[in-house]
This record gives C-alpha cells, sequence and structure tokens, in this order.
C-alpha cells in the first residue's frame, strides 16, 4: 500500500482514494500495530483473550500455511468454523494471502454442504471438529477438494490447523491486490433455490465500516462489542469484526448457539458496550426477564427481520438503551438502511444510511408515491460483484448500480422507510395488499404471544386470507379461546380486513441462521 504518514496512521480512514493497491486484511489487520495497539486485546472467545498483536501473528501464520499447501492467488478456502479465534485468523490470513475465503453457514445439511462446496470449486476445507461428521459422509462426492483441515483438537486422522499454525512463520507480506479485487465470498440462499455465492471485493469491507460502523454506530476504540449473529453471515462478520477492527474496538465471539441464558450471561458478565441481536432473540430475552437489568450496553442493533415497535420500546425500558433497526443483505454486505438514536423511529426502518441510494418501484419498474408499497432499490459502494457461475441472476438482482432486494416497503409521511414484507411473501385480500409483517405484529403485542408468522391460505372460495402461526410465552396453554381471542385483538388494532381467519400454536418457528421467518416453508406446509 506504500507508506503512510503519521499523521495518516492515526486516522481509521486514511486509506488511499479507490480504485488502488489495497489488500483488506493489511488495512483491517496489519495497521493497528503501527497504531500502537499491539498490546491492546482485539477478541476474547470461549478460550481466552487474544491482543491484536497475537492476531497478526495468527493472521500471517495461516497466511503463510495456505499458501504452503499450495494455493494460488484467487483459489477458495471453505470455512466451516464456530466463532472463536481460528475465524477471524483464517479469514484475514487468506485474505492477506490473495486467497478467497468462503465462510458457510454452520446449520447446513449434509446434502448442502456438498452442494456449495462443489459450487464454489474450494479447494480446501477447514472445518470445527463438532461439525466435520455433517459433512463428512459426502467427502468423495467433492473431487476439487484437496486438503481438509481440521479446528479442534480430534483430528479424525487429518490434519489440524493449529499444528499448521504453529509449523508456520509469523510474517507475511500481503499479496498484490486492488480494491475491487475479489476478496471472499458469502453464500446467499434467499427463501428458494440453491445457495448463490456472493462475491465480495476488498473495499467493501472498508466501506460498510466506515459508512454505517462508524458513520451510524459511532463505534469507538473503547467499545467492546458482542454480536450474538455469528461470524459466517454478512450481518455477522460486520458487527464482530469488520466493525471493531476498523477502529481498534475489542470483540467477544461465542461458539455457542445463542439463546435468551447464553446472551444474557455475556451480556451480564463480559459486559459488552454494543450488542447486536434479532427480533425473534430480543423478544424471547424480554420474556425470560422479571425487569429492568443494569448493563455497559450503550447501544443495541436489530436486523435479520423487522423489529417490531413494541419489543424496541420494551427492550428500553427495561435495559435503558436503545435499539437501532435496519436492514442489510449479503448482497450489500450490511446495513444500508437503519433508525439512528437521535430520533423515534420505533415501527420503521428508518432512513438511508448515508453514502447509499433507496429507491421504491412498482412492478414495472416506476417509482411508487409516498404511502404506496413498493419493492425498495437500493445502490451504493458496498454492492456485492454478482453471484457467482449465474449471470443471469446476477443481471436481473444487480441492474444499472441498483440491486433489486426483494423487500416491499412503504415510505411513509415522515420520510421513514416501512417494512412491509419480501416479494414473495406479500399477498392481496379484498384486493388490498397485506403485508405479513403488519399482522406479526399486532399478533405479538397480544401478552400471551411470543412471536408470529402469517402467511396467505386459501379458505373454502379460494379466496387468499391470512394464517397465523402462533408462539405463544412459556406458560400459557393454546385453546380455541385463546385462539379467538387473538383474532379479536388483532382486529382492534389493524385493518379488519387484515386479520387472521385461522390461528395455528406451534413450538417454533422456521428461521434462518439470520433470524428471518421462512414463510415459504409455512406454505409450503399447508399443502403437505
Amino acid at each position: 500500500m506504500g507508506e503512510k504518514t503519521e499523521a495518516e496512521m492515526q486516522n481509521a480512514d486514511s486509506v488511499p482514494d479507490f480504485p488502488c493497491v489495497f489488500n483488506a486484511a493489511s488495512y483491517f489487520i496489519d495497521r493497528h500495530i503501527n497504531e500502537d495497539r499491539e498490546n491492546k486485546t482485539a477478541i476474547i472467545d470461549d478460550a481466552g483473550t487474544y491482543t491484536y498483536g497475537e492476531l497478526l501473528s495468527r493472521v500471517n501464520q495461516l497466511g503463510n500455511a495456505l499458501l504452503k499447501l499450495g494455493l494460488d492467488k484467487n483459489d477458495r478456502v471453505a470455512m466451516v468454523m464456530l466463532d472463536s479465534i481460528e475465524f477471524p485468523s483464517v479469514f484475514w490470513g487468506a485474505i492477506k494471502a490473495g486467497v478467497i475465503p468462503v465462510p458457510l453457514n454452520t446449520l447446513l445439511t449434509t446434502a448442502e454442504y456438498e452442494f456449495i462446496l462443489n459450487d464454489s470449486g474450494a479447494t480446501i476445507l477447514i472445518v470445527s471438529e463438532t461439525l466435520y461428521p455433517v459433512i463428512e459422509p459426502v467427502i468423495s462426492n467433492i473431487p476439487e477438494l484437496q486438503h481438509i483441515i481440521i479446528s479442534g483438537e480430534q483430528d479424525y486422522k487429518l490434519p489440524l490447523l493449529s499444528s499448521l499454525l504453529h509449523e508456520s512463520f509469523p510474517e507475511l507480506k500481503p499479496a498484490d491486490s486492488y480494491s475491487d479485487d475479489i476478496a471472499f465470498w458469502l453464500y446467499s440462499s434467499g427463501s428458494t433455490g440453491n445457495p448463490k455465492g456472493v462475491m465480495h471485493r476488498h473495499e467493501n469491507l472498508y466501506h460498510t465500516a466506515k459508512l454505517y460502523g462508524k458513520g451510524v454506530l459511532g463505534i469507538r476504540e473503547d467499545d467492546t462489542v458482542y454480536s450474538a449473529a455469528k461470524l459466517f453471515f454478512a450481518y455477522g462478520l460486520g458487527n464482530a469484526m469488520t466493525f471493531p477492527l476498523y477502529i481498534g474496538a475489542t470483540a467477544i465471539l461465542s461458539a455457542a448457539r445463542p439463546t435468551p441464558i447464553s446472551v444474557m450471561d455475556i451480556i451480564q458478565n463480559k459486559k459488552p458496550t454494543i450488542y447486536y441481536g434479532v427480533p425473534g432473540l430480543y423478544a424471547a430475552i424480554l420474556a425470560s426477564i422479571d425487569g429492568p437489568v443494569p448493563t455497559r450496553l450503550r447501544l443495541c442493533v436489530s436486523a435479520g427481520e423487522a423489529l417490531p415497535d413494541h419489543i424496541g420500546r420494551e427492550w428500553e425500558t427495561n435495559f435503558n438503551v436503545s435499539i437501532l433497526d435496519g436492514i442489510g443483505s449479503t448482497e450489500m454486505l450490511h446495513i444500508y438502511l437503519s433508525a439512528d438514536s437521535n430520533d423515534d423511529y420505533y415501527g420503521t426502518t428508518g432512513i438511508p444510511v448515508p453514502g447509499y441510494e433507496i429507491k421504491l418501484v412498482d412492478e414495472k419498474g416506476a417509482l411508487v408515491s409516498p404511502g404506496e408499497i413498493g419493492e425498495l432499490l437500493v445502490k451504493g459502494p458496498s454492492v456485492a460483484s454478482g453471484y457467482w457461475q449465474l449471470p443471469e441472476k446476477t443481471r436481473n438482482v444487480f441492474q444499472d448500480g441498483w440491486l433489486h432486494s426483494g423487500d416491499k416497503y412503504i415510505q411513509n409521511e415522515k420520510g421513514f422507510y416501512v417494512y412491509s414484507g419480501r416479494n414473495d411473501d406479500m399477498f392481496k385480500v379484498s384486493g388490498q395488499w397485506v403485508s405479513p409483517f403488519e399482522v406479526e405484529s399486532a399478533i405479538s403485542q397480544h401478552p400471551h404471544v411470543l412471536e408470529a408468522a402469517v402467511v396467505a391460505k386459501e379458505d373454502d372460495n379460494n379466496l387468499l386470507k391470512p394464517m397465523a402461526y402462533v408462539v405463544l410465552r412459556d406458560n400459557i396453554q393454546a385453546n380455541e379461546k385463546l385462539a379467538y381471542e387473538i383474532k379479536q385483538y388483532v382486529k382492534q388494532n389493524i385493518s379488519k380486513h387484515k386479520y387472521p381467519r385461522w390461528v395455528e400454536f406451534v413450538d417454533s418457528l422456521p428461521k434462518t441462521a439470520t433470524g428471518k421467518i421462512q414463510r415459504y416453508k409455512l406454505r409450503h406446509q399447508q399443502h403437505q
């Protein structure tokens, strides 16, 4: 990247104008040593604490280990890894070496891993020891895979990542990369169809950290952050890795599944100042507490699904800290539409993050008027370069610099954007659009309801009407009387044509790893 002046090195925004020679690992990892953070804590995981200097050494060792295995520039390294110090070590080590890391969802099935590993053409797989048994049955069906490395202590007669790390030299010159070179991939499955490889550039990491991490959150060097959302997808990657490494903060990582108990344990004992979650988890935590909870939190963030108004207000009452709701996507890498802490945005997703443009269009691509439902299109500097080996899909989603999000929104009278649902979740009742999210929000305000999902169902006349799948709070018994009460409750709070004609009580809702409700699975369930 060339020499920088001392003044430039003290400024987290001091990065050369794009496009230029720019290796993201050099900026997010190496820079901290020159800025006197060598002994500052960078990562806290389940096993211990690691400084910025120790993280740099691990990144260099992993980069050297990958090169020693014979990888060339732009070869892919698949990562099926739980959140620990080894995840950022591999991710940044690969990028620094000029290799493309491909973090994968740790909750996939054997068949899904088989598809993605073949689709990506990855020649190396690094996998956490507890996850390898899920992939092992199909290893022989992935011919391009040359090396499998285990993260952990159980070797399965395969090389251990810890051994490769200790055998490798702790210094590494960054590979010559340009800001618009592909740096890493993330796989996005969407609602249906096979997962899609989303290709992101080196500069995208910088843009999200600067525009949202610093610009909206105001993340500081003295912050300690914790994300219940994991590193393997875009939201968690920014929350717990890119943003803290951008400013020199500290990140808490945990391999454990985020539950109300595990999340509250970290919030109260490791004392983060910023917490990132999803609406369902916020609701579950609120249902598990008896009253106000003292913490060190100065800010909370929600994404994955739109945050219902009452959850945000109840959280603020009990934790004395606001939740900033936002929407992002794998294709945009992080949040591009967000509330901020200066206004009462609850019930909306706020306004565009500075640096991004938003517009709402109808089915013909024409702009809709305020108050009308339209598909949200977004333009900004962190947009992906496209989908791997899917040129037609890339052309349909990425058009003239605009990303077609597939999300339906309304811009209200204050200029705030209000979520209505996904394109394939919306339906009409009596000729009027129904937003599943609006009905779900009304249902979930009932004191006995934890969360709900709404889909369309045909009545006896083959006309579409709302059907609700409802999860009740603990110790609440499901019965026909309660179902009737919920219907009447919704009628009193939103337009009557939107109330659910059917209410089915369930133990849980199908969700993606990002916390999004998979309504298509509920629709499919009706036809089985």
